[in-house]
């Protein structure tokens, strides 16, 4: 099969009796070619199949006018409502996107970051994956001065200080547990992902400072690491089953697991919140829907999309933006059905 030749502008400018300089200002919209003139132009390679080379055009301005992404993972709802709110700031801004997943491994985020690298992005935003436990494998990005934006899942590098939008982890994890601490939970289990990652450590820190504030004492058999997937519920189900005590409370570090672990406690014949109350934490759909529904932590997702690129987008496009700043969000707790184990307080919190 013979390969259909590419148009040029030069073969609109001979199509239209036209220079090939014309047709390029004509095509670029200039102010000095009349617009019926451009219409034509823009008729006629619409027709002919032209497609502008915008790849070369940037490189002459060394500039690609595309922002890299990566995130954990792609399948999380939560994950999926920042990228909605990305898109919507970058395609307002004339800006393209590269979206990849470390698929929570530190070697599957350098090689994004090298891929990134190399397709010439003008700036980066990046939640970390959970086992990463250092940043240099973005020195590439900071020795090319690419602008980098954090959201969600932080680190500090000690030379390189980048804009972040976060919410207080810690106070969240505070709020969750002394909910618990309320409903008269004094036996309190953290379920965690790796606390090398900084929303799990700081979420557990907060875990700790209600036990510390309510004078209950720490019991590390209580603090539980695992992936928090659908899996992962009935593992720690099963070593709860093991402890001498049964826990009173389960706080977990995301609403999935918190699902899963109260699908397989009701399995264990174990009620749900009568013999153990359950926190969560992302508010995503499922939460609302599980029965009995779950108590979780609200943070905006799409928000947080929308801040992490307006705060890169002006770094690529002011002359002298602000290099560095942290924007915490506000979190809130929304309790439901799953944790409420006293009668004066039945009625769950309106839903977000």
């Amino acid at each position: 099969m013979t390969e259909k030749k590419e148009v040029t502008i030069y073969d609109i400018a001979k199509k239209l009796n036209l220079s090939a300089s014309t047709v390029s200002r004509g095509l670029n919209g200039h102010s000095d070619i009349r617009k019926e003139t451009i219409r034509k132009i823009n008729l006629t390679a619409q027709a002919m199949g032209y497609q502008q080379n915008t790849f070369a055009r940037n490189l002459r301005k060394n500039r690609s006018n595309t922002i890299g992404v990566i995130l954990p993972r792609l399948d999380s709802n939560f994950q999926s409502s920042v990228i909605a709110g990305i898109e919507s700031q970058v395609s307002k801004n004339g800006f393209n996107l590269i979206i990849s997943q470390s698929r929570e491994s530190m070697a599957k985020e350098k090689e994004n970051i090298k891929t990134l690298f190399n397709s010439r992005i003008d700036g980066l935003l990046i939640s970390l994956s959970s086992d990463t436990s250092n940043l240099d494998h973005l020195s590439t990005i900071f020795r090319k001065g690419i602008p980098v934006v954090f959201f969600d899942r932080i680190k500090d590098h000690p030379t390189c200080k980048c804009s972040k939008v976060i919410i207080d982890n810690v106070r969240a994890g505070f709020d969750a547990t002394e909910h618990l601490i309320e409903q008269g939970c004094s036996r309190i289990v953290y379920v965690s992902d790796n606390r090398l990652c900084n929303v799990y450590s700081e979420r557990l820190k907060g875990y700790m400072n209600a036990l510390e504030q309510y004078k209950i004492s720490y019991d590390p058999e209580l603090i539980i690491e695992d992936k928090l997937n659908e899996e992962s519920g009935k593992r720690t189900v099963s070593r709860l089953l093991k402890m001498k005590n049964l826990p009173d409370g389960i706080f977990a570090a995301n609403d999935t697991s918190a699902v899963a672990i109260i699908c397989q406690l009701k399995n264990e014949g174990i009620r749900v919140p009568e013999d153990i109350a359950v926190v969560g934490f992302n508010n995503v759909y499922i939460s609302r829907v599980i029965e009995p529904s779950l108590t979780t932590i609200h943070y905006p997702g799409m928000e947080m999309g929308e801040i992490a690129a307006a705060t890169l987008i002006e770094l690529l496009t002011t002359e002298e933006p602000k290099i560095t700043k942290t924007v915490v969000l506000d979190h809130k707790l929304i309790v439901r059905k799953s944790s409420l184990r006293k009668e004066s307080l039945s009625a769950p919190h309106e839903d977000i």
